[in-house]
């Protein structure tokens, strides 16, 4: 059996940059796959001490991704003195990106894993958001960070999403005239509760294009002046219960809404 050639991989974080980058550049000289070992999390000289003299004795090459500079310093010194090969696999990038740039970078470590757990949250905010659409599911109204109420075609959903996609878990429940709200909307707190309202014209003219999207007759009594009135009375009626603030979307893109509501959560405190 034909023994694999290792390569020892050193960082400050897991290591998966690192993984990547040598598994791609081994392809291009083995047709098996190399072994590859890591030493994670590397914080001091001793650790460093420990993968040169693994590394010299298998007569193994070092990739290392590194960024704390005395580290790196270190670990360059000691390669040299026992003439073993490692290889800095981020700083010649860093170095292009300072000098493109004009920037220094901050050598801090597990920058990448803070990005990646910006990723899942928002993620996780998105599949909230969803879960908890248009009232589905009223248990999430407690778990939500943000709660928006209105009568359909207010913009809940697409505004649901755009703030998941900044990290917030938001959940929606329509207000409808023959459906009493659920209790839960009374007992959350009302500063994380926001209720959206249109002008009855504005509102007509969207439920107007919306049927006939739909290749319904404008005659529908969903987009009649009468019926949105109505709405639009129960709606506001069911805000000024609960106590939430009211934000009109008649002529608001989703972005500005969603401005709007993130301000003023800040300035209340309500996220913090």
């Amino acid at each position: 059996m034909t023994k694999k050639e290792t390569v020892y991989i050193v960082s400050d974080s897991v290591g998966e940059t690192a993984e990547v980058m040598v598994k791609a550049v081994a392809s291009q000289f083995f047709e098996q796959e190399i072994e590859i070992k890591h030493f994670s999390y590397v914080e001091d000289k001793q650790d460093i001490n420990n993968v040169i003299t693994v590394s010299k004795y298998n007569h193994s090459i070092i990739a290392y991704t590194i960024v704390l500079q005395d580290l790196k310093q270190y670990i360059d010194h000691r390669a040299k003195d026992e003439g073993v090969i490692a290889v800095n696999l981020m700083y010649p990038l860093m170095d292009a990106f300072t000098q493109k740039f004009d920037m220094q970078p901050n050598h801090q470590p597990r920058q990448m894993r803070k990005l990646d757990e910006d990723y899942f949250k928002r993620v996780e905010a998105i599949e909230f958001a969803v879960k908890y659409d248009d009232g589905q599911e009223v248990r999430g109204l407690k778990q939500a960070d943000i709660v928006l109420i209105g009568v359909s075609r207010t913009s809940k959903t697409p505004l649901s999403m755009y703030l998941a996609n900044k990290q917030f878990k938001v959940a929606n429940v329509p207000l409808i005239p023959e459906i009493p709200p659920p209790q839960e909307l009374f007992t959350i707190p009302r500063k994380k509760c926001v209720g959206l309202v249109i002008s009855p014209e504005k509102l007509n003219e969207i439920r107007r294009e919306r049927l006939k999207g739909l290749g319904l007759t404008n005659s529908a009594n969903y987009a009649s002046l009468d019926r949105i009135f109505e709405e639009l009375t129960c709606a506001e009626d069911i805000m000024k219960k609960i106590g939430c603030p009211i934000i009109d979307v008649s002529h608001k893109a989703i972005e500005e809404t969603a401005d709007h509501i993130l301000a003023m959560f800040k300035k209340r405190g309500s996220f913090a």
